[in-house]
């Protein structure tokens, strides 16, 4: 299996053999449990659906404990995973970090950290005006963002202050530093999207 789904704990450090100081992000990757097996036949494509977290039954309504009946767990959350091999899994399997070594290359997606509502500056790296020349309150406004009377509108896309954060990031080619089974944790080297306790969606890049 060549998909898992983690939650965030944090980040910090480690020193390998030479000494030298590796940033990585330590998550608690499953267990997960197949939850579902979709076919060309049944579904209209292939997947996995794997769950995560594991709930009181209190939690989940009716239809949601019906779908998670035949894997025997109360789960909270699931997610898909496509071009898997489904031809050695079945519902009620249980995926942890052993699908995973070290040197393993990862793309990690989650729901990065929500900022509100930015100006031009924080979100897109505008310069901002002038700070002389009687500039006393335009320091950080975006500027013009006409196009005269041709074609008489602001062009669609045009980069300005609004909702910033809070959309899922995908962070590919992260290098997988340290498996621990026993605390089915990974040490992936660098910084994923997503605050602690983020879900995260965790697939091999293959190469």
């Amino acid at each position: 299996m060549s998909g898992i789904i983690g939650k965030k704990v944090g980040m910090t450090r480690i020193f390998n053999a030479s000494g030298e100081n590796i940033p990585v992000t330590v998550v608690e990757a499953g267990p997960c449990y197949v939850t579902q097996i979709k076919t060309e036949d049944n579904d209209g494509y292939e997947a996995v659906q794997l769950g995560f977290v594991e709930k009181r039954e209190s939690l989940l309504n009716k239809p949601q404990l019906g779908h998670l009946k035949k894997s025997g767990k109360v789960l909270s959350t699931l997610k898909e995973f496509k071009n898997i091999n489904t031809a050695d899994l079945s519902v009620g399997d249980t995926i942890d970090v052993s699908s995973f070594n070290v040197g393993d290359k990862v793309a990690v997606t989650g729901r990065s950290i929500g900022k509100g509502f930015q100006g031009g500056v924080k979100r897109h790296g505008f310069s901002g005006g002038p700070k002389t020349h009687g500039q006393s309150d335009r320091h950080r406004a975006p500027g013009s963002i006409g196009a005269s009377s041709d074609p008489s509108r602001v062009w669609k896309g045009m980069r300005m202050a609004g909702h910033m954060g809070d959309r899922n990031v995908t962070v590919s080619n992260l290098v997988v530093v340290s498996v621990d089974k026993e605390k089915n944790l990974l040490l992936l080297k660098g910084a994923v999207p997503g605050s602690r306790n983020g879900i995260l969606r965790i697939v091999k890049v293959e190469d």
